[in-house]
């Protein structure tokens, strides 16, 4: 995905990366796109009344981002909480680029945002380890759980140089719920379809899609963070065929495959066991 963005001074900006999820669970969609290098990434946040506001310039988003250039970028719960966390990589398309704009480099690190809820992100690559907090040329990048332990894992494609698989072991204890979708009157993969999961904290949904991010693809598979959770009341898949399956006392701390019309045919546990679960 690739796009065009007008700031608020009306100049286009150039978005290598782009996506939209429900961040602050408004019920509706906010987009990310990924900028040029002396231009803030932007946030744009779905206002409901036909507008979207970039948060960016206001935000530790805005300051961080402003000397990197981004390509890939997704909404994804990197420690399960139930709060849509951001995901970025970055790197410079001259080699040289130091020699012109001595503050800016051509290997970036990334960027990951956590959410810390109420619209607000923290950023933390750097606390999360040595390999994910590493100059590189990245372009694209994509998620999924490697290993069944419940947490997504991620994946980085750079500009002359390999790919580089970063798992996921910050020794989360947070619950979740994975949400595979088989269509039948739908599309096999339920690409299209939302899924809408109901807690005691609150609500969560999120809609099955294919291409993500900037030239990527992330696994077929939808994760829910619970936080402490270990329970919730209800899970809800509206497929685009205009099908409707409702779930309930459905435990967490599994990946469930459901299928159109009849709901969950398989399901595997995670391979950890997490605080409240035998």
């Amino acid at each position: 995905m690739a796009g065009i963005a007008y700031g608020d001074d009306g100049v286009a900006k150039a978005g290598m990366g782009v996506d939209a999820a429900d961040y602050d669970r408004s019920g509706r969609p906010s987009i990310i796109i990924t900028n040029f290098s002396n231009q803030m990434m932007s946030l744009y946040h779905n206002e409901g009344n036909g507008l979207f506001v970039d948060e960016a310039p206001r935000s530790s988003i805005g300051r961080a981002t402003l000397l990197t250039l981004g390509f890939a970028c997704f909404f994804f719960d990197y420690d399960l909480d139930g709060w849509p966390d951001i995901f970025v990589v970055n790197g410079h398309i001259e080699n040289d680029i130091e020699q012109i704009q001595k503050r800016i480099k051509y290997a970036q690190p990334p960027h990951l945002f956590h959410n810390l809820g109420s619209g607000k992100f923290e950023e933390v690559t750097a606390s999360l380890g040595p390999g994910l907090n590493v100059p590189r040329v990245a372009r694209g990048a994509a998620y999924a759980d490697i290993d069944n332990d419940g947490d997504l894992d991620l994946l980085i494609t750079t500009n002359g140089s390999p790919a580089v698989l970063l798992r996921n072991d910050s020794e989360n204890k947070n619950h979740g719920l994975r949400v595979k979708l088989q269509g039948t009157h739908s599309n096999r993969d339920g690409i299209g379809a939302v899924v809408r999961l109901s807690t005691e904290t609150g609500n969560q949904w999120q809609m099955m899609r294919s291409g993500s991010s900037y030239l990527s693809q992330s696994e077929l598979v939808l994760t829910f963070g619970l936080g402490q959770k270990i329970s919730f009341s209800s899970l809800q898949i509206e497929w685009p065929s205009g099908q409707t399956d409702k779930l309930a006392n459905v435990a967490a701390d599994q990946t469930i495959t459901v299928e159109e019309g009849r709901g969950i045919v398989s399901s595997r546990k995670f391979s950890v066991t997490r605080p409240g679960h035998p």
